[in-house]
């Protein structure tokens, strides 16, 4: 490329179901496809926010693409050894490193292995290293780990999947009723006392970003119930309970009461408002799923598991003390 500016570029109705490389193609005229191809494999492409690797991806109406100036510097996501909590035949429970997704996208289900580890989702890795083949054409009949639970991506901690139709039903019905313990800790900017936080979420805010709303009878219920873990000068150490399971909850609520988690890129401003600077230097969102608790959904077995902070939050948490001292 001749250019070094980033760029960016909205797919519109016109161009959707197009590849990554022939819409690459049309925004930077001249390319070839070996020159937009070597874009994305040199880490030079943004998916959505997200470094994309796999210009045969087919894109939607309003994803955003974005091109850099220079290469994004590979993750340190230690993804050889996903350490495993505890597995039997019906469920497996993990510890979800930061940087990788929970699952892959619904267009990517049929994706052969070699184009599968071009992005790494954890349920990918975590097939692999039980020793489950990944499929090897479409409607592949052999086992997969069904979904119960998600964490966004720059989220660590503990993940359950299910291994049969019967822990999938089980497991779904307690994520539904609202029963599974599910505790997160959370750095977050300012100060934050214990508190419960009830709001109804709708997918759009106005602004194109999921939040809360005060109509009447629209949007989902979200229960937050916050408490103080430690107070640092100008931050806060949270632990997070959820009543509710909604996506994005912990992030929209503690954003919309002015005191948005430290690295959020998303919920780091009011309605039409202004970024909400963040000096706390967090290396990625300072959210972590640190409880995990249910009922086995075949022995009824009580189970739980809990998971220390990262090294990564561990260093800010310390660096934040420093601070405070």
């Amino acid at each position: 490329m001749s250019e070094t500016r980033r760029q960016t570029f909205s797919v519109p109705a016109e161009h959707a179901g197009k590849t990554v490389a022939a819409l690459l193609r049309l925004w930077l005229p001249g390319q070839t496809w070996t020159q937009v191809r070597k874009l994305v494999e040199g880490r030079r492409v943004k998916l959505d926010g997200d470094v994309w690797l796999d210009d045969a991806r087919r894109l939607k109406e309003g994803d955003v693409v974005e091109v850099l100036a220079r290469a994004e510097q590979s993750p340190q996501v230690h993804i050889d050894q996903i350490p495993i909590r505890y597995i039997d035949e019906h469920l497996i429970v993990v510890e979800k490193p930061a940087g990788i997704s929970t699952v892959r996208h619904p267009a990517e289900k049929d994706w052969l292995e070699e184009r599968r580890m071009l992005v790494v989702t954890l349920d990918d890795l975590v097939m692999r290293q039980i020793g489950m083949r990944l499929p090897e054409k479409k409607h592949d009949p052999r086992p997969r780990l069904r979904v119960v639970q998600r964490l966004d991506k720059e989220t660590s901690g503990l993940v359950v999947f299910a291994r049969t139709v019967d822990a999938e039903r089980g497991l779904g019905m307690q994520f539904r009723k609202h029963t599974v313990t599910r505790r997160y800790l959370a750095i977050v900017q300012g100060k934050l006392g214990e508190r419960t936080i009830r709001s109804n979420l709708v997918r759009d805010r106005g602004d194109g970003k999921r939040g809360s709303t005060t109509l009447k009878n629209v949007g989902k219920p979200a229960v937050t119930h916050i408490a103080l873990v430690e107070s640092l000068d100008g931050y806060t150490l949270l632990s997070c309970k959820l009543e509710t399971g909604r996506t994005h909850q912990i992030r929209i609520h503690l954003a919309e009461l002015g005191h948005p988690v430290c690295g959020e890129r998303v919920y780091n401003r009011a309605f039409k408002g202004d970024v909400i600077a963040d000096e706390s230097g967090a290396p990625r969102l300072a959210l972590h799923a640190a409880e995990l608790g249910f009922i086995h959904p075949i022995t009824d077995e009580p189970m739980h598991w809990e998971m220390p902070m990262p090294p990564d939050l561990r260093e800010l948490l310390d660096r934040l003390r420093g601070r405070s001292e």
